[in-house]
């Protein structure tokens, strides 16, 4: 960190490894879990409604749970380039109270909440840093 203490780098790193690896296993679980849906062959249009809402559901967690890992594997880069902990809107330090409960965070608050107001008030899709 440019303007932090480095001591819990190492805390941090531990806990986004230990998500990543959460979040993967939970995609394996998933995944074998609809495999498993698929060999059931839906015996009327209530059971294939069905079926094909579970896939719905699945896709979704599925792309949230990339979107986390791409997170992530975000902030594991910016720990090797050492700006993690550095808001990437204002250049702040980001608290340790908010790494501590988000370690993938890329803002400080202040600046998420605005930028949550833009994407609430459609002035934005989605915020993204330039080289994404």
């Amino acid at each position: 960190m440019k303007n932090g203490p480095k001591p819990k780098l190492a805390s941090y790193r531990k806990m986004l490894e230990s998500k990543a690896e959460e979040v993967r296993r939970s995609m394996s679980a998933q995944k074998a879990a609809q495999v498993v849906a698929r060999l059931d062959v839906p015996s009327d249009e209530g059971d294939l409604s069905q079926q094909h809402h579970e896939e719905w559901i699945f896709l979704n967690r599925n792309t949230l749970d990339m979107k986390l890992l791409r997170q992530i594997s975000d902030a594991l880069h910016r720990m090797d380039q050492d700006t993690y902990g550095i808001c990437m809107e204002c250049e702040e330090p980001i608290s340790a109270k908010r790494l501590e409960a988000v370690p993938w965070a890329r803002y400080c608050i202040s600046c998420q909440e605005r930028i949550a107001a833009r994407i609430a008030d459609g002035e934005m899709v989605e915020y993204q840093e330039a080289d994404r």
